[in-house]
């Protein structure tokens, strides 16, 4: 039998564009251009500028950055490339793989495909195989990874943009197969930055498709790694998750012929997805019932139990949130945000949101308990519960996420989300250009033109 990474790279070299259907390929170009926004709208923030300033200090070079004026060497470019994806968390996940697949693939196939100014219908095949992949390798893990404390996204990112750069730099399968045994040795990412929110999440992705480029010019040379980086005797399964009963069929189960990227879920809110629920539920309630914080008695948030450590846990940390991206990730101050504020967007991770006296004193009010009609895993869901103090109980439920595909985003509220990322950005100008290029990403000759639309001048 060849090794799961044989299989992977024997689907990859050979992936047909043409042979992807076309509801799978609108979709790959709905998520290309919500990678884009995502990035755009964390360059409005300051850490992917201090991550810039600090790995230019270093040394500097010529790839673009997106949203930045910095330039970089490419891996570096593509490291802080995938910190402005994820940074703000508004990047698309997959539930079944329990991954930002496009936080990685997309970065990888745009910083890459950019540098060596390959065609965007080269971008797209890339991003797209690296998509089905990407899912499939954390699938097996059925959510494992997060109980041993490990980020899925961190550890599957490797090998994901190993084999998206293995795709652009045309590696034969052999090469693409030992790409992945050497990208195993970058696959890291844990979840010790939740206690305190600190900023090493968001570099996960980025270090990944850095290490997976690695990987994938020391392949084209010759080098080699582990043929059997998943499913060896240290292979990433046993080590990192022990045991010997893991599924690894799912690896390449329908692969090309099934098409994941259509289940792949976008975010209509910026905030971890186990608190996008909670804030639709929320905001029907502030939209429909108005109650006022003075007359609130207490209110009860209800998730799953994998999300406990993510949103609700350390509550002293999480109910008094730092900076934005603790807020993204504190089921108190998103809901109380909506509640008080009737809305929950961008503005409201600004620093002088966060420590609203007011938002603060609703916070204080939310509760957390383990909700027993949960959906999870197929969904994220939530309910959020108020209890006023003359009595009554407001009450309202999401059971199926938006932007799951269940009820996904349409093309419509795509392109109105990357507009406001875009906005507030410093190529806010070229929003409509770049919208033009993404959605036609398979007709662009040079992906170069693209990343300089990207980069202010």
């Amino acid at each position: 039998m060849p090794t799961i990474a044989q299989q992977l790279a024997d689907f990859v070299v050979g992936f047909d564009l043409a042979a992807v259907p076309a509801s799978a390929q609108r979709r790959a170009k709905h998520l290309f251009l919500d990678t884009l926004g995502a990035a755009l709208a964390s360059s409005s923030f300051d850490f992917g500028e201090k991550a810039a300033r600090g790995l230019k200090a270093v040394e500097g070079g010529t790839t673009s950055v997106i949203g930045l004026k910095d330039k970089l060497t490419l891996k570096d470019a593509a490291l802080v490339n995938g910190i402005l994806v994820h940074g703000l968390d508004y990047d698309d996940t997959s539930i079944y793989g329990r991954v930002h697949p496009s936080s990685f693939c997309g970065t990888t196939a745009f910083t890459l495909g950019a540098h060596r100014r390959l065609s965007g219908a080269d971008v797209m095949a890339a991003y797209l195989a690296g998509l089905e992949c990407s899912v499939r390798i954390g699938s097996i893990a059925k959510g494992g990874f997060q109980k041993k404390g490990f980020h899925p996204t961190g550890i599957v990112a490797s090998f994901g943009a190993a084999l998206v750069a293995g795709r652009l730099m045309k590696l034969s399968p052999e090469q693409t197969a030992m790409a992945q045994g050497i990208a195993y040795a970058t696959a890291a990412g844990n979840q010790e930055f939740a206690a305190t929110m600190a900023w090493t999440k968001r570099m996960h992705p980025g270090w990944g498709a850095a290490g997976g480029i690695t990987a994938a010019a020391l392949a084209s040379e010759g080098f080699t790694g582990p043929p059997m980086s998943y499913e060896g005797k240290f292979g990433l399964f046993p080590l990192y998750l022990g045991g010997t009963d893991w599924d690894y069929s799912l690896a390449t189960k329908e692969l090309g012929q099934t098409w994941l990227v259509e289940g792949i879920s976008m975010k209509p809110l910026p905030a971890c997805f186990f608190n996008v629920p909670l804030i639709d539920a929320a905001l029907r309630i502030a939209t429909d019932h108005k109650p006022s914080a003075t007359d609130i008695a207490r209110i009860e948030v209800l998730l799953p139990e994998a999300a406990i450590n993510t949103v609700c846990e350390p509550r002293a940390t999480k109910s008094r949130p730092a900076d934005s991206y603790a807020a993204q990730f504190s089921a108190y101050y998103v809901v109380a945000s909506t509640l008080g504020r009737g809305r929950f967007s961008l503005d409201d991770l600004a620093p002088e949101k966060l420590g609203d006296p007011a938002i603060m004193a609703i916070a204080d009010k939310v509760q957390y308990a383990v909700d027993p009609k949960t959906t999870f895993p197929r969904h994220y869901a939530g309910a959020v519960v108020v209890h006023m103090k003359d009595g009554r109980v407001i009450e309202a439920r999401e059971d199926v996420d938006r932007g799951s595909p269940q009820r996904p985003l349409t093309e419509t509220d795509v392109i109105a989300k990357f507009r406001g990322s875009a906005a507030r950005s410093a190529v806010a100008a070229n929003a409509e250009r770049i919208v033009d290029m993404a959605m036609n990403l398979e007709m662009l000759k040079d992906t170069h033109e693209l990343a300089a639309l990207l980069s202010p001048a």
